[in-house]
């Protein structure tokens, strides 16, 4: 699904055929898929207003207008028949139901980054609030909404929650000048609280395995740290200096080169195939020697939101890989063998690193760096794929697909899907 102003265009995956075109009251903001891919929302925060549309009734369409109380957010429970929108200010969230019509209220919802999770199975779905200048934890269950568990957190300000896998554990964490995380179970039991150091700037990401036994916290010191799901205590950290200096890892480098091509087969006017191919550079990966001296970034002091510290943290489907990326070094990404904890790849870039997402069924890593090529690594290489098309085509973000058979890679105006074959058994 796709959106241009107010019209929301739905495409066959394998071959991009326009399969429905739908209209829209205003220009939409935001769209999101329910999770059975049988209803689409589509979200015009400036209006208030969300309108619903099914696939297989085309005739069928929804409209939620959240009237003066606005809209900030949206988006589907997991059962992909509830709508949760979020009023400005963040004075409440509305559960509208699309099979009943019934609305329920849930108030004081807290506004940070990431204050409302569900769990994987969808029974459960925890919502961060703020009263009376305190943190609380709301927990719901999905079915009916009725609350089930509502306690007060250990924090100052919290600033995001995250439920474990398998459902079991809520990790909640505060703002970045508190370095505190605090994981809870699911009836409110306060299981353990973590803290690296007091002063400076704390937790800036974190990520769950998905098997939920390591939890890996990034941090504004330039360090990953890793706990276990027995006793909570850290297993280990990992630094990530600018020198690398070890034989045992693998270090990538991106290089271009400008491809050579015969005398003999160049005309005047050239081809357009051939001049495109004249005149772009291509990339590829070459093995670099050790010690390796990164490209160091020292933030502004006098700015907010200073660019440093570990900002991007994922584990690999099969847990057995953990990348991570170095806001201070910003066009290398790490690649962290989970069986041994240590550092097994660095692949270095030549531009900032500005997406990087796991295969979802095997370990294989795409990353894109707002330039036309889309980059894979995977534990027997790694190869640098350049986007063919016309005009510059900047990748600023990608997403698999389910299977892991395809990517879609987003620029700021174009979108283009990449189909990756299969390897016969």
């Amino acid at each position: 699904a796709s959106c241009v102003q107010h019209r929301l265009v739905l495409r066959d995956v394998s071959s991009l055929q326009i399969r429905q075109l739908y209209t829209c009251l205003d220009h939409i903001q935001y769209i999101e898929w329910s999770s059975d891919s049988l209803f689409i929302l589509c979200a015009m925060y400036k209006r208030g207003i969300v309108q619903v549309w099914s696939l297989e009734q085309p005739d069928w369409h929804c409209k939620i207008d959240e009237g003066s109380a606005g809209l900030v957010a949206s988006c589907w429970s997991p059962d992909g028949r509830h709508i949760l929108n979020t009023t400005e200010f963040h004075l409440r969230i509305t559960v509208w139901s699309l099979c009943t019509k019934s609305v329920s209220y849930i108030k004081y919802p807290k506004a940070c980054q990431q204050g409302v999770a569900f769990t994987k199975d969808g029974r459960y779905m925890a919502v961060a609030e703020r009263r009376d200048c305190k943190d609380f934890i709301s927990i719901f269950v999905c079915s009916d909404w009725q609350l089930l568990r509502h306690f007060d957190t250990e924090t100052q300000d919290l600033f995001g929650i995250e439920w474990a896998p398998n459902g079991c554990v809520l990790a909640v964490w505060d703002s970045c000048l508190e370095y505190k995380l605090v994981l809870y179970s699911l009836d409110g039991r306060l299981l353990s609280s973590y803290r690296a150091y007091e002063w400076p700037l704390g937790i800036k990401a974190i990520s769950w395995s998905p098997s939920s036994q390591f939890l890996a916290i990034g941090s504004f010191d330039e360090k990953v740290r890793i706990l276990n799901h027995v006793t909570w205590k850290k297993v280990t950290e990992f630094e990530h200096p600018a020198t690398i200096a070890s034989k045992k890892i693998i270090v990538y480098k991106e290089v271009e080169k400008s491809p050579s091509v015969e005398t003999q087969r160049l005309s005047f006017p050239p081809a357009r195939a051939l001049a495109s191919s004249v005149f772009s550079t291509q990339s590829k990966y070459e093995i670099s020697q050790v010690p390796v001296s990164l490209q160091y970034i020292k933030p502004a002091a006098d700015r907010a939101n200073p660019k440093m510290g570990v900002g991007m943290l994922a584990f690999s489907a099969d847990n057995c890989f953990l990348a991570t990326k170095n806001d201070n070094i910003p066009s290398s990404v790490w690649v962290w063998d989970m069986r041994r904890l240590k550092l097994l790849v660095l692949l270095e870039q030549l531009s900032p690193v500005q997406c990087l997402q796991w295969d979802p069924r095997q370990p294989r890593l795409a990353l894109c760096t707002g330039t036309s090529r889309l980059f894979l690594w995977s534990p027997a290489g790694c190869v640098a794929v350049q986007v063919p098309g016309e005009g510059d085509f900047q990748i600023v973000s990608l997403s698999w697909h389910s299977s892991g058979d395809s990517l879609l890679l987003l620029s700021k105006d174009n979108f283009c899907v990449c189909y990756l074959e299969r390897e016969e058994v």
